[in-house]
């Protein structure tokens, strides 16, 4: 890295909290390394409470841009110039991409998630999925499955701030795509169970396993898996969350998030730069393998 640090290096940040335990940091540095591009990628602990100052930060300092995680990716939308089509329609970003002053927001975690199922050979297209979760990330996915081909989606989230935002995005989903979709209490757990059982896939769209929640998760116990459910988290850190532990020992295909780090990082990375990551590259350097039941580890 100091060996590539110039007074011409550009920097590129990652805000949010917690976020130390990352390896997108290492994920990007390595790619610009690898293709000789003159940036650096660096991770801030930022949250809600320092978000509007992160951002006038970023335009000050002229940053090419930034990734925007947990719990910034709805919050931030008010500080920006422009949106992107997608991230518009999801309310939410996890993308900032700075032209000259103007801090235009995008989402890629939909489009990291969907091709984090295909590099597995998980075919969810027009089939039915459920899901937990209707934050920023959580709300990518369920319109990205929508607009890709994802026939039916029964979405699950807790009776908080983000219920309305779940109302929402079932309205405009149901509404500008052929997918049906429906949103229930996570509180009704018959029904959660009900609806897993009718299921291709289900997937875990929030924070519950990753600190400071670890070993924790939404489903109770082990006969809400079935062998033939595809069950996937889009946490990466633990590698294996309270519920794919449970749902591997129930028989179940596994994936955590690490296939949507990579796959959204990719397409961040297009945005910021005009270039292609090198993927492969990358897999092999982070580690990235699936076992024998297809979770997706580093």
């Amino acid at each position: 890295m100091a060996e590539r640090i110039t007074g011409h290096t550009e920097l590129i940040g990652l805000m949010a909290y917690p976020i130390r335990h990352s390896v997108s940091p290492a994920m990007h540095n390595e790619a610009f390394a690898y293709l000789g591009l003159d940036y650096a990628y660096l991770a801030f602990e930022v949250d809600n409470d320092t978000l509007e100052d992160a951002v006038k930060g970023l335009r000050a300092l002229r940053m090419v841009g930034s990734n925007v995680s947990m719990p910034n990716k709805a919050a931030v939308v008010q500080y920006l110039d422009k949106l992107s089509p997608a991230a518009e329609l999801c309310g939410a970003v996890n993308t900032i991409v700075n032209e000259n002053g103007v801090l235009t927001g995008h989402i890629t975690d939909g489009i990291g998630y969907m091709a984090g199922l295909q590099d597995n050979q998980i075919d969810v297209i027009g089939k039915k999925m459920t899901i937990v979760g209707s934050g920023g990330a959580a709300t990518a996915i369920e319109v990205q499955a929508a607009l890709d081909g994802v026939a039916e989606i029964s979405i699950f989230n807790i009776k908080d701030k983000f219920w309305g935002n779940a109302e929402e995005t079932v309205k405009k989903i149901n509404d500008r795509t052929s997918c049906k979709v429906a949103l229930y209490d996570l509180a009704d757990l018959e029904k959660l169970k009900a609806e897993m059982a009718d299921s291709y896939l289900f997937t875990n769209a929030t924070g519950m396993g990753m600190k400071p929640l670890e070993g924790k998760t939404y489903i109770p116990d082990s006969s809400f898996f079935q062998p033939d459910l595809v069950v996937t988290d889009i946490i990466y850190s633990p590698s294996e969350t309270a519920l794919l532990k449970m749902a591997k020992e129930a028989g179940c295909k596994t994936m955590n998030g690490m296939g949507m780090m990579l796959f959204q990082g990719a397409a961040a990375f297009e945005l910021w730069t005009g270039r292609k990551m090198p993927i492969e590259h990358m897999k092999e350097t982070l580690g990235i393998r699936y076992d024998s039941s297809g979770k997706c580890e580093v």
